[in-house]
């Protein structure tokens, strides 16, 4: 009989993942679904789930919360596939917290009677996972959505810090007060596959899903189960440069720009020539002055319930 383990972060969407609890519950009984709550206790907690529950056959795992939740259970799960062989595990998505960029990336509503009917009803597609390796992770932090260089790392730096405003609004102020600051771009080498590029950039997006921070299309066309990740880096200019810059990331049309490069590949290997790198992985700061950094797709390494 299958059954489902709900890894539920309570603090996600400033408390609102919580209060969606009798909801989720209702639904499982009313469906007679063998099914477990867990709310996390600290950050990490889910990994620590996730893992142990990833490797229980017949087990779907389902995080419940936002991108931080979605993170960590994914971190799990990849802990768990590497012990036990010939598995991929899968899991589900309840979209309760506050951005839910990933969800968004994966075709899954952010609305919780449709998410919770697909868990039911829907089918289990792969997805690919990306890995960083660097910073305060040498030995890698996997993630479902993107990685971020620069502008968009201190935003989210920012953003996190705006403890009463919630989803994209609180990245777009946050977005405002670091372009009012203005810090200096490093100077980078970029290595997508076969290409390099030597930019001093204000943003690099290393992206699975296709947007960050609510409502910034950091790869508009990007797909999940390709094998590639879509790149977008935007060079540092004025301040009225990169303010247009995003008014087109909100638009998903940065690509027609002059100052904007983007690329596919599967492997990226950055390299900071002078200056540091601010990184963030699905919102996770992975450093905030690095140096070097890889990033690598896993392709298919898990399973995906979706409609």
């Amino acid at each position: 009989m299958q059954r489902y383990v709900i890894i539920l972060n309570p603090v996600a969407g400033k408390g609102n993942a919580l209060k969606r609890r009798p909801e989720i519950e209702d639904f499982f009984r009313k469906h007679k679904l063998v099914y477990e709550i867990i709310l996390t206790e600290h950050p990490g907690h889910g990994i620590l789930l996730a893992e142990q529950y990833g490797t229980r056959s017949g087990t779907v795992v389902i995080a419940a919360g936002g991108d931080g939740t979605s993170n960590e259970v994914i971190n799990g799960l990849m802990h768990a596939a590497a012990k036990t062989e010939n598995k991929t595990p899968v899991f589900g998505v309840l979209a309760v917290g506050r951005g839910n960029d990933f969800a968004y990336g994966a075709n899954i509503p952010a609305e919780l009677g449709k998410d919770l009917l697909r868990i039911k009803d829907g089918k289990a597609v792969s997805m690919d996972v990306g890995e960083v390796r660097g910073g305060d992770y040498p030995d890698g932090r996997f993630f479902g959505n993107g990685v971020g260089i620069g502008f968009d790392t201190l935003v989210g730096l920012a953003a996190a810090k705006m403890n009463h405003i919630r989803g994209g609004f609180a990245y777009t102020l946050g977005a405002l007060k670091t372009l009012i600051e203005y810090p200096e771009a490093p100077e980078i080498k970029i290595t997508c596959g076969e290409k390099s590029f030597f930019i001093s950039p204000a943003l690099v997006s290393v992206m699975n899903g296709r947007r960050m921070g609510g409502s910034f299309f950091m790869a508009p066309h990007a797909e999940m189960d390709d094998g590639l990740f879509d790149i977008c880096m935007t060079r540092q200019g004025k301040r009225r440069q990169l303010l247009a810059a995003m008014i087109d990331y909100g638009k998903g049309e940065q690509e027609k720009r002059q100052d904007t490069v983007t690329a596919r590949a599967a492997h990226v290997e950055i390299e900071a020539l002078s200056g540091s790198l601010a990184v963030h992985a699905d919102g996770e700061t992975i450093c905030e002055a690095g140096e070097r950094l890889e990033i690598i797709n896993h392709q298919h390494a898990l399973k995906i319930i979706e409609v």
